[in-house]
């Protein structure tokens, strides 16, 4: 008898969305709260015929995510201040000949677009930060032409080894993960982690960040014993810089739980999504976005293991604060709704669980391409739902 899929969050974004898939400001490292669930990608598993195949929402718990700034391009002052701060992070996250070599690009680049009223810096800060917004909301297909447009304006003005190309290239990848383009997505994270290697190292935040997005793909993919290690690398390096009980590091141990828990080892995930869920708490409150990520992935763990009444709490939790903060048609909305949907069916709330797949497949719909993973797995689940209840009728 084949299974439902519940869709698990991959941590979005931070951008290992979503966990949440870690998506970076340029110059600027920040996490912010996109849950675990990351963004979803599909999990996949199964016990009690409850989780067939979960859509991740890895994407949120543990990205990084570019903060929104409102400077203009035409105010010497503003331009100053913005280069000497680019100047200064520059300097921390080179090798000196990387940096000089950054150093003469940027002040060459700088000089020949400030008579023309513009900065390289300020229009990938712009694009990047849309890109991102729009990613955040869905819009993945609207966010695809603006981050192409920072990765191009990157590679320009900067060099294809840039600093600044590494944080486009994580932009995209993040994207790519989110709109099922796994295939892309991995390379341009490949991609950055070499550039990464030449300018922050292997050993920095930015390079945890790509860690933690490389293992949110696998996990999207379903390929979770693979995505295990580049989760660990991701909280080793997090751990060790951060400390154990930063939101950051916090964000890479809801990542490697959904992992671990993708291979079927509860016991060990779930001592990892408390421990997660409960630096969240008391960093952002009971109701954040990074608290939802970790507790859809938590309620399927819970109706895997067989515990329905912690399972419905949890996912119906969830599902509140993901309408809250991003509203009734955002597709992370239609992950958990999937996912109680199953939840249901195994119950034999079966009128229940067909209201809440119609409701989630027409948010897919409105979002996804056709054959998106997440798309994909709701029809089954609902077309397989419609079966059984018309042999049951007979």
């Amino acid at each position: 008898m084949a299974c439902d899929s519940a869709v698990r969050c991959g941590l979005p974004h931070r951008d290992f969305s979503p966990y949440r898939v870690r998506g970076l400001a340029p110059f600027r490292l920040r996490s912010v709260t996109t849950v675990r669930q990351a963004l979803p990608h599909c999990d996949a598993a199964s016990r009690f015929g409850a989780a067939e195949g979960r859509i991740n929402e890895i994407h949120h718990l543990t990205q990084i995510e570019p903060q929104p700034r409102n400077m203009t391009a035409n105010t010497s002052t503003k331009l100053s201040i913005l280069a000497a701060v680019l100047a200064a992070v520059l300097l921390a996250v080179t090798t000196a000949r990387s940096w000089a070599i950054h150093k003469k690009v940027f002040v060459d680049t700088t000089a020949r677009t400030k008579s023309e009223g513009k900065s390289p810096t300020l229009r990938l800060q712009s694009l990047i930060t849309r890109g991102a917004q729009l990613r955040e909301q869905g819009r993945y297909q609207e966010a695809a032409p603006v981050l192409k447009e920072a990765l191009s304006l990157a590679e320009g003005s900067f060099g294809e080894n840039s600093f600044e190309v590494a944080v486009a290239l994580n932009q995209s990848g993040m994207l790519g993960k989110y709109d099922g383009h796994f295939d892309e997505a991995e390379a341009d994270y490949h991609r950055a982690l070499k550039i990464a290697e030449q300018t922050a190292g292997l050993n920095s935040e930015f390079a945890a960040t790509l860690f933690h997005n490389l293992g949110g793909l696998e996990h999207a993919r379903g390929r979770f014993a693979a995505g295990e290690s580049y989760g660990r690398r991701a909280l080793e390096i997090r751990e060790r810089l951060l400390g154990p009980d930063h939101v950051d590091t916090a964000a890479d141990v809801a990542a490697l739980a959904a992992l671990i828990d993708g291979q079927g080892r509860y016991e060990e995930a779930e001592r990892l999504y408390l421990r997660a869920l409960s630096i969240f708490e008391r960093a952002y409150g009971p109701d954040s976005y990074d608290v939802a990520v970790n507790l859809n992935n938590l309620a399927a763990l819970h109706q895997a293991n067989g515990r329905g009444a912690e399972a419905e709490a949890a996912y119906l939790h969830a599902l509140r604060i993901k309408e809250k903060l991003l509203g009734p048609e955002h597709p992370d909305v239609a992950m958990t709704l999937n996912n109680l949907a199953v939840f249901y069916k195994s119950q034999q709330r079966l009128e229940e669980a067909a209201g809440l797949y119609r409701r989630a497949l027409a948010i897919f719909e409105q979002t996804l391409e056709p054959t998106h993973p997440k798309l994909v797995t709701c029809r089954e689940n609902y077309e397989r739902l419609l079966s059984e209840m018309r042999l049951a009728q007979k």
